[in-house]
């Protein structure tokens, strides 16, 4: 625990100083995002409900490849408007039945909504409730609400309407919206978010418009969701990004057709806001009896491609991303997921964007040191542009020696310097295999980390080695092997963009 508090402390220091290049206006963003927003409110009968995609409190794919874009800047946004915002929840009856779990966090959507809501609540917005979507009697969606119930929590149901979302004629009565438990809401802008995609956001949303037009009250609908980004050009680096990352969705940009018959303007989109827009349509002129939007990119309030600062850095920064998600994509097959589809995809945006994984410096690097060594290794790109690798050997895995030759060239620590003596380390080794039952020998980076802790107390080298951690966030590594979870995991803390030929440990 008090290593990886002291990671925190190192990571929390580190700002984006002048050696990390800039290509996002934040404070920009920040303003004119949630000004655009105020003025979509104004549009309606000051009620319009917000479905927010995508990650708010850590959207680390917006900060890499939008350079000064901060992980939390939509919810730093959205608390200037924090007076104005109440918040729905939604989940899933079928997700809570399935226990479906977040990949990224290994909890239950459940758990998640509990999460979502402390976190929101920490941060002095309004939770109003919470909605349990999809529902057709499911037991486990029950409890959930007896437990929500206990806990003081408001929540309400919204049922499987049959035919959605193309019997418009079903969906918009009282058979089918007007089944919906109504959402008692008492704020201007209803954020509705939920744990992942699928929750049935858009159906809430649409579902509230439905009972407050019943109420007199003509509400409005948007949806803010960061990519692809509109005012981008489809093959534009940043887009491509976003197609890469959600490869094993099969999602594709297009042209917005709606958009250009509207306006004579070509705009950005993706194909499943595209497909559902007619529909859509049809269910406005079913609540309003017209659409006050004539495309699916009207709907969206995303005002991220007017905030791009530096287009070069954007676009090399997105270039290294599709790099990134195709690496993740390989290292998934190698441990045996069936995602040839995906991989392939990714392969193919590599041609749009004009690239190979000879792109990313580090991996030419890694690749290049593992040939002349005859050893795994890795390499890691300082923010100078400087290279450092590292190979494996009897005593440090390659990512663990890495981390030490980057740390010692960084605090000018001569390379040849051995911060941790040979004679600390086997008596490590010997634990790790004779009393743990361990088969690799070779110290993890979370072993070294903790071995130069313990030294700094009296070694002056590996206390100054030790203060150059901040400077490894946002610098790029890659390994020719694919790493522990132990490494990984620490790379993640330390800020580093990882990525791993997919071929696995022998």
């Amino acid at each position: 625990m008090v290593f990886f508090s002291l990671i925190r402390t190192f990571a929390r220091k580190l700002t984006n100083g002048d050696e990390m290049k800039i290509g996002f206006d934040n404070e920009k963003y920040l303003k004119i995002q949630s000004e655009h927003i105020r003025e979509r409110i104004a549009q309606f009968d000051g009620k319009l409900y917000l479905e927010l995609g995508g990650k708010l409190f850590d959207d680390h794919h917006a900060s890499r490849v939008l350079p000064g874009f901060k992980p939390d800047s939509k919810l730093r946004m959205l608390a200037q408007l924090r007076e104005s915002i109440e918040i729905v929840i939604v989940v899933s009856a079928d997700d809570i039945e399935k226990n479906k779990v977040r990949a990224d966090l290994g909890i239950t959507y459940d758990e998640d909504v509990l999460r979502l809501r402390e976190e929101f609540m920490q941060r002095n917005f309004m939770v109003g409730s919470v909605v349990i979507t999809h529902y057709n009697g499911q037991k486990a969606a029950d409890l959930f609400r007896h437990r929500l119930e206990r806990m003081g929590i408001r929540s309400y149901i919204h049922y499987l309407i049959d035919g959605y979302p193309h019997n418009v004629e079903l969906i918009a009565s009282d058979k089918g919206f007007g089944k919906n438990d109504y959402v008692e809401t008492s704020r201007e802008l209803v954020i509705v978010t939920a744990p992942g995609p699928g929750s049935g956001k858009m159906a809430v949303c649409l579902s509230q418009l439905y009972n407050e037009n019943k109420r007199g009250i003509r509400a409005g609908y948007a949806k803010f969701e960061t990519f692809p980004v509109w005012n981008l050009p489809l093959k534009h680096p940043v887009n491509i990004a976003y197609e890469a990352a959600t490869a094993d969705l099969n999602d594709v940009n297009m042209i917005d057709p709606f958009h250009l018959e509207a306006y004579d303007k070509i705009a950005v989109n993706y194909n499943r806001d595209i497909e559902i827009f007619p529909v859509l349509t049809a269910l406005f002129e079913g609540i309003y009896g017209e659409n006050p939007y004539k495309s699916p990119t009207d709907m969206g309030v995303n005002m991220v491609g007017f905030c791009i600062s530096d287009d070069e850095v954007c676009c090399n920064a997105s270039r290294d991303e599709i790099i990134r998600r195709y690496y993740d994509a390989t290292n998934k097959m190698a441990d045996g997921a069936d995602n040839e589809r995906e991989v392939n995809k990714i392969l193919m945006l590599f041609n749009q964007a004009k690239i190979t994984t000879a792109y990313r410096r580090v991996t030419v690097a890694a690749q290049a040191k593992q040939e002349l060594s005859g050893h795994t290794s890795a390499a890691m790109e300082l923010h100078d542009g400087s290279i450092i690798t590292a190979k494996s050997s009897p005593l440090l895995g390659c990512s663990a020696a890495l981390l030490l030759n980057a740390t010692k060239h960084l605090a000018g620590i001569d390379h040849e310097a051995k911060l941790i003596p040979q004679s600390m380390i086997e008596p490590i080794q010997k634990t790790k295999i004779e009393y743990l039952g361990g088969k690799n020998p070779r110290l993890h980076t979370d072993e070294v980390l903790v071995t130069l802790s313990v030294l700094s107390k009296d070694d002056e080298q590996c206390r100054k080695a030790l203060e150059q951690l901040p400077e490894l966030r946002n610098c790029q590594v890659h390994s020719t092997v694919m790493l522990s979870e132990v490494d990984r995991k620490i790379f993640k803390k330390l800020g580093c963009g990882l990525t791993c030929d997919p071929v696995r440990k022998k």
